[in-house]
């Protein structure tokens, strides 16, 4: 199966009231992982690169993986994410290359960290609707900025400084057109979202819900949503490592974000750490290894596990055949009419 758009994918969820992990990747391990995990639990699957992934790995090679992907796993509808574009041409160079999803963030100026106006970012985010949509291709926007800093992209503030309020994100929906909506309800990228289990006045939950009842048929979207489960942070620091005490998204906040019209959920430090506790328990107990298989094999298949306990927890799992993709093409002559 060809990569499909994420409006496909995020429409079925809908209908069926679940949710659709979308998973960071950097390397061929990590993507074989997501897929793995996408087979044992026939989920339908968006897999998404960052700049710094795109710039990291090189787009050729990343996007070659993805269409060994779809090779090798021809039964489930993956999607190619880019995740927080930072201007329409990161945006177009991802449609051109071959991303089948984009996200423009215009929430943040072109350098990824300052806050941006409501004009400016309805402007840059209507650009790159026009682009892709005329393509066939999905866009995602961001009204409001998350937390932390990630990748190199993000305000570094604290989840709380720039929450989105819902009468803009009603009106950017409408001036924009755009598929899908990331909101900021006081999540952040990276490990450190919380220093102690999020409450209603840190995870602004009934916000979210607002913000669905002004618009019931955008999909929106959770990001900085790892939740940074105790026990890999133990494994962690158990072999060597020196994490701090930290508190992400629980899956059951996620669970009621799904409840209330959360679509596309993005998960990437859960990810991280269950590769790096994998890898720093082989060089503590074999020392002497030097082969990479030896250390990422088992990075690989804790990062899998992660990923299915996500598909099953966010419902997505058994939902890989519900409907037949269509194409780019036909995904664009959809928009036009």
């Amino acid at each position: 199966m060809p990569l499909v758009s994420m409006r496909q994918l995020l429409d079925e969820a809908a209908k069926g009231g679940y949710g659709v992990g979308a998973f960071n990747v950097n390397n061929m391990e990590q993507i074989q992982a997501i897929m793995e995990a996408a087979r044992e639990t026939k989920s339908p699957v968006i897999v998404q690169a960052s700049r710094g992934a795109r710039a990291y790995s090189q787009d050729n090679f990343l996007y070659h993986l993805m269409i060994a992907a779809t090779e090798v796993y021809p039964e489930i509808p993956v999607v190619l994410h880019q995740d927080h574009g930072n201007s329409p041409e990161t945006c177009k160079s991802a449609i051109n290359m071959g991303f089948t999803s984009v996200m423009m963030d215009g929430s943040l100026m072109a350098d990824g960290k300052t806050p941006s106006s409501f004009e400016y970012n309805v402007k840059v985010t209507r650009e790159v609707v026009d682009a892709a949509h005329a393509r066939g291709v999905t866009v995602e926007g961001e009204i409001g900025c998350l937390g932390g800093i990630e990748d190199g992209h993000g305000a570094g503030l604290d989840g709380l400084s720039h929450l989105t309020d819902p009468a803009q994100a009603e009106e950017f929906v409408k001036l924009t057109g755009v598929d899908a909506l990331a909101i900021a309800i006081g999540t952040s990228h990276g490990a450190y979202k919380f220093a102690k289990k999020p409450t209603g006045e840190t995870l602004k939950i009934d916000l979210l819900i607002e913000i669905h009842k002004r618009l019931p048929n955008t999909h929106l979207v959770m990001h900085g949503s790892s939740s940074v489960p105790q026990d890999l942070q133990d494994i962690i620091n158990k072999y060597g490592g020196k994490l701090k005490p930290t508190f992400g998204v629980p899956v059951e906040e996620i669970q009621r974000g799904i409840q209330n019209g959360v679509r596309k959920v993005n998960v990437d430090t859960d990810s991280r750490l269950a590769i790096t506790g994998a890898i720093r328990k082989v060089f503590a107990e074999k020392p002497e290894e030097f082969d990479p298989r030896s250390y990422l094999k088992p990075a690989r298949e804790a990062m899998k596990q992660v990923v299915m306990a996500r598909m099953i927890a966010f419902g997505q799992a058994g939902h890989a055949f519900d409907f037949t993709p269509a194409s780019l093409e036909e995904m664009a002559k959809s928009y036009a009419s």
